[in-house]
């Protein structure tokens, strides 16, 4: 689901996209809950067993060993006194003395006093792929949103299996994964989407021969259970967990399988947890989301004509962005940025309200007759190795993730049916979504049955928050995991659209995560609270 750019995947859906010992703490690995072995009427009854017996030995095997934390490497770029370490997990819990891989970890002690700490708060960003390692510099960075929070938590980041330091996976050379120009992904012919389901076809070959060994335990139920081992090895004997994009996903999935495990959980800009959507029609949803939010984005833009010059109406606007699209698909801007590196660097604004003046400025300055600010926002990097292999990964991972968790479209005819309809009233996104998603449609591994997502004994009232009008997990989800998980309290941001909503400044969303977290207290019922404030130019 996460649609950020090739060269900064970031979290999306994802966006789109590091480590005293710990001692156990007396009942820090419980036995898993009767629910972590769902009979879910699809024949996953004895797999899961396996999968939840193997979950609960490596919880106990991690509780013993803690983690041993040090100074984080000077390449991870994780300021002082931020902590790194690895937890060992298994690649596949059905063999849980089988192969191991480690998961790379980080913390930051809780800023508050002894009395005051309630434990660690682990984080998931989303992606699938995103690296939730930045997440203790909320607190070097002193940011004021998180500094109530930070006084009783320890917060702790980590990376995702087949993510960045955590047994990495990788589909193709990550130079020629950030390659430009790419193709138009709009097709203009049944030649241009041969060509296009070649690539997707090639792009899953490569993820085999590099990665296959991974491939088959790249889900998020996997993912789910991983965390259940960084929380035993923290010697947490139940999470607080904040997720973000898909994160709330893996929540989901978490809760259901270990809902005794679970002591607070805010999610935040929900991914729909239904089977029925997992992943294929998620995307074909998200699809209609964004063309509703470029919308409001030119609306903002054209309100502040007088700013960037772009036209007044939101007509006039969408007539310079076509403009723009058909002179880059004629001769690509600085022989690099074609219609997809414009609609990489442009998606940025549907997805996150911090975007619409920087997009909207460089728009201005294109129009203006300056085009090498354009080229130098949207081009790829060639030089930014790290960076590119950092996104090239960040890509393999959603895939492997997406294609992997649940069954596909194995005939091209429906892609090219539902993709052609839904083009023509939402153009801004819908090809490029499909063509990202196309190599599920190959997949070399067997793909599973998305897990039930439900409310299981002992899970506590979550604390859900939603933006109305998010393009990247449309508002639906939010009302689909509040119905699934009784108890669970929604607040909705209204007229709103960014994608992420805990980290703005709005405090009528602020202080009650903020109450949520310290007190594990909630409103009697959902709450319905104004946008935060409207971007400047």
């Amino acid at each position: 689901m996460r649609k950020s750019s090739i060269r900064r995947r970031a979290t999306a859906f994802g966006t789109a996209g590091a480590l005293v010992t710990a001692t156990l703490i007396a009942g820090a690995v419980s036995a898993p809950a009767a629910s972590a072995t769902p009979a879910d009427g699809h024949g996953h009854g004895r797999s899961w067993d396996r999968e939840a017996r193997g979950a609960a030995i490596a919880a106990a095997r991690a509780a013993r060993a803690g983690i041993d934390w040090e100074d984080c490497a000077a390449d991870w770029n994780l300021p002082k006194p931020i902590q790194c370490g690895y937890v060992t997990v298994p690649m596949d819990y059905a063999k849980p003395y089988g192969k191991q891989i480690r998961l790379a970890v980080d913390r930051i002690g809780n800023t508050g006093t002894r009395s005051e700490r309630q434990g660690a708060l682990i984080y998931n960003p989303g992606g699938p792929g995103g690296s939730g390692l930045r997440f203790p510099a909320r607190v070097t960075n002193k940011s004021a949103v998180w500094a109530n929070t930070a006084k009783a938590y320890d917060f702790v980041g980590f990376d995702p299996r087949g993510v960045g330091h955590s047994a990495p996976i990788s589909c193709v050379d990550p130079q020629e994964f950030v390659k430009a120009p790419k193709a138009d992904p709009v097709p203009g012919s049944e030649a241009d989407k041969r060509a296009q389901r070649k690539l997707a076809r090639e792009y899953a070959e490569g993820c085999f021969e590099r990665s296959g060994e991974m491939l088959p335990h790249m889900t998020t139920p996997n993912t789910a259970r991983d965390l259940d081992v960084i929380r035993a090895a923290l010697g947490e004997k139940k999470l607080n967990y904040l997720g973000v994009s898909y994160g709330t996903y893996l929540g989901a999935v978490y809760g259901t399988l270990f809902p005794d495990h679970v002591r607070r959980m805010v999610v935040d800009s929900v991914v729909n947890p239904s089977r029925d959507k997992i992943w294929y029609q998620a995307n074909l949803d998200q699809d209609v989301a964004f063309e509703g939010r470029w919308k409001d984005w030119q609306d903002w833009v054209a309100a502040n004509d007088a700013a960037y010059h772009l036209g007044d109406t939101r007509a006039e606007v969408q007539d310079q962005w076509l403009k723009l699209r058909a002179a880059a698909a004629k001769k690509p801007l600085g022989g690099v940025v074609g219609p997809a590196e414009l609609i990489s660097f442009f998606q940025s604004a549907p997805y996150y309200d911090s975007a619409w003046a920087p997009t909207a400025e460089i728009f201005s300055k294109y129009v203006a007759g300056d085009t090498q600010a354009l080229v130098d926002a949207a081009a790829p990097d060639l030089s930014d190795t790290a960076g590119n292999a950092s996104a090239e990964n960040g890509n393999a991972v959603y895939t492997a993730v997406e294609c992997t968790d649940a069954k596909w479209p194995a005939n091209w005819r429906t892609w090219d049916r539902d993709n052609t309809r839904l083009h023509r009233d939402h153009p801004f996104m819908t090809w490029a979504n499909a063509w990202m998603n196309l190599p599920c449609a190959t997949w070399p591994v067997k793909q599973q049955t998305p897990l039930n997502v439900k409310t299981g004994k002992g899970l506590p009232p979550v604390l859900i928050v939603q933006s109305e009008r998010d393009a990247a997990t449309p508002y639906e989800g939010a009302v689909e995991l509040h119905q699934r998980f009784r108890g669970s309290r929604l607040i909705t941001e209204r007229d709103a659209g960014s994608h992420g909503v805990t980290g703005l400044v709005n405090p009528c969303i602020n202080d009650r995560v903020d109450t949520y977290l310290l007190t594990g207290g909630t409103d009697a019922r959902d709450v319905t609270c104004a946008p935060h404030a409207t971007p400047r130019p």
